[in-house]
């Protein structure tokens, strides 16, 4: 992507231009000498933003900002979130508790997320490995509409992990 090369402030030779103030308020037509003193009584930058246009357009703006909001928009800005999700369980979870993180996890894959389910263990839980692999089990089966199991559930030090993909849905054409 080309970068632009704005001209402003003194740069500016052309003797009018259409004005556009602090505000984003079209001020009119006025002399460049005009447009300058507006825009330094107003601590600003006078840019000229549409070259082509005649009499060329300007903004009094400050051009850091304008800058850096420039570079935001050619980049298009980013992803807001990754693409694997995490919840957290517990081998006593409450039923209330486990059916709120299910919720969540729905959301997730119906989003296209990947959700990786983490069942910690505690003190006295660890030699009671089967309680965590039930809940993991529940969680498969309350999800197995909206997602598969990519890596089934496996035992690593005093946690549980699987990660669950969304299932692909032919839309109809």
């Amino acid at each position: 992507m080309a970068q632009i090369d704005y001209r402003r402030n003194r740069q500016i030779r052309i003797p009018e231009v259409r004005l556009i103030d602090e505000k984003g308020e079209q001020v009119g037509i006025v002399t460049i000498e005009n447009a300058r003193r507006r825009a330094e009584e107003a601590g600003l930058d006078l840019v000229e933003v549409s070259p082509q246009a005649r009499p060329p357009v300007c903004k009094i703006l400050d051009f850091g900002k304008f800058k850096y909001a420039q570079r935001k928009k050619e980049k298009g800005g980013h992803k807001a979130s990754s693409q694997l999700k995490e919840l957290r369980v517990r081998p006593a979870i409450d039923p209330h508790d486990l059916g709120y993180r299910v919720k969540r996890g729905r959301e997730f894959l119906a989003s296209g997320h990947k959700v990786q389910v983490v069942c910690i263990f505690r003190g006295r839980q660890m030699p009671h490995p089967e309680h965590g692999f039930s809940v993991m089990n529940t969680v498969i089966e309350q999800l197995e509409d909206v997602g598969k199991v990519e890596a089934p559930p496996r035992m690593m030090g005093r946690r549980i992990t699987m990660l669950l993909t969304p299932r692909t849905v032919v839309k109809p054409t």
